[in-house]
């Protein structure tokens, strides 16, 4: 438990400095850990870049590089929930439908947030509970138990309730219940748990967890991204809510469903390349498939 104590005498040291100023230090880390990211990493995410994005190997680099660079101040906010979490509207402006999230839960039922590895995923759970809205965060349990307990920590602290991949029947609970399950929709899943769609033009292998919990449970599926201001602000936008349509057809409903959620993710991404996760290997599920 080494790594839980060190990162939390961590996290009270920033807690202590002015907020700009961890920002900085954040980013200076960020520009550090760069130089020591594999060259094979990096000649990934430029060429998946430049294949979704049809931009040339310069822009791609300059992208990757961004890609990677946020994840210092994304960091360094993590870190300063405990001094961030009372004046959580001074760093996240929630926008949207957020009318229409509020009604789905005062109508009795929960709802799904669908979200990808853009921005700073870590806060918008933050910024949603302190926002008062009954939020569950899917968690991948961390090979490090020290990092896992502290990461949960930090997202009970801010209000979230947590829960693991492995917990369905948990969540199929919580939704009866009125809360709202939130889910990252863009990784890679294997072939096995993933469904094949259509993503930047490319057969792509799409995790289906979003569409499947809807139509199972009877709930909208909010797309929900946060963006990093140049000032530094967020801004959390909540776009309108998809009801999977059910047919007799299960498969059909949930790919159907999986290729609109999925075309909401590229169309933020696009319009904000620099902030979503390159450095992933998105479709590695399917390259091996084929070898």
């Amino acid at each position: 438990m080494f790594s839980y104590y060190a990162v939390k005498f961590l996290s009270r040291i920033l807690c202590l400095l002015p907020h700009g100023i961890a920002m900085a230090l954040g980013a200076v880390l960020a520009r550090l850990a760069w130089i020591f990211v594999p060259a094979k990493r990096r000649t990934l995410a430029r060429e998946q870049i430049m294949r979704c994005l049809d931009v040339s190997e310069p822009e791609a680099e300059r992208i990757a590089r961004e890609s990677s660079l946020r994840f210092g101040p994304m960091l360094m906010e993590v870190l300063r929930f405990p001094v961030m979490k009372p004046r959580m509207r001074d760093y996240v402006t929630i926008t949207g439908a957020m009318d229409e999230v509020r009604a789905a839960i005062a109508g009795g039922r929960g709802a799904i947030f669908a979200t990808s590895h853009s921005g700073n995923w870590e806060l918008m759970g933050g910024a949603f509970a302190c926002a008062g809205l009954p939020i569950v965060g899917v968690a991948k349990r961390q090979s490090s138990a020290g990092m896992d307990r502290f990461i949960n920590e930090y997202r009970t602290l801010v209000g979230m309730h947590v829960t693991y991949r492995t917990g369905v029947r948990e969540m199929f609970r919580m939704i009866d219940e009125g809360w709202i399950i939130g889910l990252i929709s863009d990784q890679d899943p294997s072939l096995r748990d993933g469904v094949v769609i259509d993503f930047f033009g490319q057969r792509t292998n799409a995790f289906t967890g979003a569409a499947a919990i809807a139509r199972r449970c009877g709930v909208p599926i909010f797309p929900v991204f946060i963006h990093r201001e140049p000032n530094g602000h967020h801004i959390l936008t909540v776009q309108p809510g998809i009801m999977v349509e059910k047919t007799d057809d299960r498969a059909a409903d949930v790919k159907r469903v999986t290729q609109i959620v999925s075309r909401r993710i590229e169309a933020w991404i696009r319009t904000y390349p620099e902030e979503w996760f390159w450095l992933h290997d998105r479709w590695k599920s399917l390259r091996e498939e084929q070898t």
